[in-house]
């Protein structure tokens, strides 16, 4: 305690103002920035990474069936009728799956066409996505196609009242180099729906009828996965165990973060990637820390020697000036947690800052606080003050004046 007695006095007193307070107080500012730097840049990105999440869901479901050899499997190979009694899986859905050629007005683009059955509205949450036309791909016998709003303007699509698109396709087990077109599968489907979601999913998908894709893939009766829809009140992971036990080990049960793995990954090593750089700058600032410090044990030799005479050893003279470089570490730290998630939850809850474009999904940028990432950045700042305070007082006071 009486260590710490002595920083306060020499951190708040008031009885000398001099150069030495000023560059303190400085410290206290170039340590607080950078700690709420640190706790707005990790909230922005859990609010990114939250926002992608959630809108690549209308993609990926809550758990996929797979074959384990092949691409594509008979649909009465899994028993839909015990799948169905299964407690948590509230809806189901198969899906063929295969990249095609698009073509509308001499235009072309590459897609992946997703062929879906009737079910698929009741695992994926498309109507919400569709910004114009409609979600469903058959009315009766009437096919139609649901493309995102990035294909659409790669093909040159601005109506729907005239968007006719061709479909070509690889036929399997022909080929012949003096007629290639007989090497493809045609058909020619109106647009009935855009929908709007994220720049790689509106270039990359294409919704038609699991009924079409089969024709237009040569795929008869075939699929090449089964979607599944998992009750929110149910455990997923039980619900996978038994969904597996019903498919067979012809089959792996696969969840929405294992479809995209390497996505996912990436952006973690993003996250975490931008907490080591602020990590470093908020290291480069907390130089300043040394250069307060050693200007005040030059400015306190007296009260070093006075100190020795009382008989306090070099540790205590130490811990004296460690406890004023933890302090000025700790108020610019408390200074900058409040400023930082102060400022997050602000952006949060009110959507202060707007994001520049008409186009984007939101108005605002999407933030996160989360009090995980506020530990991690007290902890990493913690051992940098505190070997900082060391290093420096150690350097400087080499023996008790």
């Amino acid at each position: 305690m009486l260590p710490l007695f002595f920083a306060r006095r020499y951190f708040f007193s008031s009885a000398c103002r001099s150069v030495i307070h000023l560059i303190s107080g400085l410290s206290v500012v170039a340590v607080a920035v950078p700690v709420a730097a640190m706790i707005v840049l990790l909230s922005v990105f859990n609010g990114f990474e939250s926002f992608v999440k959630a809108n690549c869901s209308a993609f990926d479901a809550d758990l996929t069936v797979l074959p384990r050899e092949g691409r594509t499997f008979a649909a009465q190979d899994i028993d839909t009728a015990r799948l169905s009694r299964i407690p948590g899986v509230g809806a189901f859905s198969f899906i063929l799956e295969q990249s095609a050629l698009l073509e509308h007005d001499g235009r072309q683009a590459t897609a992946t066409v997703r062929g879906v059955d009737d079910r698929y509205g009741e695992v994926f949450p498309l109507r919400e996505a569709v910004a114009s036309g409609f979600a469903d791909v058959r009315i009766g016998d009437i096919e139609r196609l649901v493309i995102g709003r990035g294909m659409a303007y790669l093909l040159g699509i601005r109506s729907l009242a005239d968007a006719d698109v061709d479909l070509y396709a690889v036929r399997r087990g022909t080929f012949s180099s003096l007629l290639p077109v007989a090497n493809y599968t045609r058909r020619s489907v109106p647009v009935g729906g855009v929908f709007s979601i994220d720049a790689d999913s509106e270039q990359t998908y294409v919704l038609a009828s699991l009924r079409l894709a089969q024709s237009l893939f040569s795929h008869r009766g075939r699929v090449s996965a089964l979607s599944v829809r998992v009750s929110p009140d149910a455990d997923p992971l039980a619900v996978r165990q038994e969904v597996g036990r019903v498919a067979g080990q012809e089959f792996e049960v696969r969840t929405r973060y294992e479809m995209r793995a390497s996505f996912y990954r990436i952006m973690t090593y993003e996250k975490w990637g931008i907490f080591f750089i602020a990590l470093l700058v908020l290291v480069v600032a907390s130089f300043s820390i040394v250069g307060s410090l050693a200007m005040l044990i030059v400015d306190k030799r007296d009260d070093i020697r006075t100190l020795g005479a009382l008989g306090a050893g070099r540790s205590l003279v130490r811990a004296v000036f460690r406890a004023e470089g933890l302090l000025i570490c700790g108020v610019g730290a408390v200074g900058g947690v409040l400023l930082g998630v102060g400022a997050s939850l602000a952006q949060q809850y009110f959507g202060f800052i707007k994001i520049p474009a008409e186009t984007f999904l939101i108005e605002s940028y999407p933030v996160e606080f989360r009090l995980p990432d506020l530990l991690i950045v007290i902890a990493a700042f913690a051992v940098v003050a505190y070997v900082l305070s060391t290093v420096t007082v150690r350097s400087m006071i080499k023996k008790t004046c």
